[in-house]
């Protein structure tokens, strides 16, 4: 049970990181990007867009097999809600500043790599998009993991750009940046995320069904 706190402790910290990149207003990261897409035609709100997207995607990962674990449904459940909380409660003015933007979103990034720090030290598996990734590239063993990962955003990217989610210079950022902003910050903390033994929801219910 502590452990899931632990989840949900990171998850607020990666979901604040996110709330910086929105809040950068210079273009958003694929999926982001996607989720305000969804919102600008439905009546849900980013949170609720991004939750149900997450909830669609976790549908998927069940479909191709994947490990899915409480660390997986935890993640579809709050992060987007926690991103739209960040949103409502933020009293500042609309950013403007294309500088301003650039160092608020790569202020975003290290807390998003802090909070999944967090978050995959509970060990209860990828959240839902992560597990996507992993799925397809076992269905596509001939293509390398980071082109069929260029693929999948390039393809979440143009779907949230025909619906009117925000591109710029921050989606171009996003996507060479987070990640390295990330590295730099695991190296830090001297975190492995590929060291990691995951639990799946099946294990952990049964250590829990024991006591353990």
């Amino acid at each position: 049970m502590l452990q899931w706190l632990q989840i949900a402790g990171g998850l607020l910290v990666f979901s604040f990181g996110v709330h910086l990149t929105i809040y950068a207003n210079i273009g958003l990261a694929p999926w982001d990007c996607l989720g305000m897409g969804i919102a600008r035609h439905t009546p849900l709100n980013y949170g609720l867009a991004m939750t149900a997207m997450s909830v669609a995607i976790l549908l998927i990962d069940l479909c191709l097999r994947e490990r899915i674990g409480y660390g997986t449904i935890i993640d579809a459940l709050l992060t987007g809600n926690f991103v739209q909380m960040f949103n409502d409660l933020n009293p500042l003015p609309e950013n403007r500043s294309l500088p301003l933007g650039i160092a608020v979103m790569l202020a975003g990034f290290v807390f998003m790599a802090l909070g999944m720090w967090v978050y995959m030290k509970a060990a209860q598996c990828c959240g839902p998009r992560d597990s996507l990734l992993i799925g397809l590239g076992k269905r596509l063993p001939r293509v390398p993991i980071g082109a069929v990962e260029i693929l999948l955003w390039a393809a979440v990217l143009l779907a949230g750009w025909a619906l009117g989610g925000p591109v710029g210079i921050g989606t171009l950022i996003s996507t060479f940046g987070a990640g390295a902003v990330m590295q730099l910050v695991y190296s830090a903390v001297r975190f492995e995320p590929r060291a990691v033994a995951h639990r799946d929801a099946v294990e952990v219910t049964r250590l829990l069904a024991r006591g353990k």
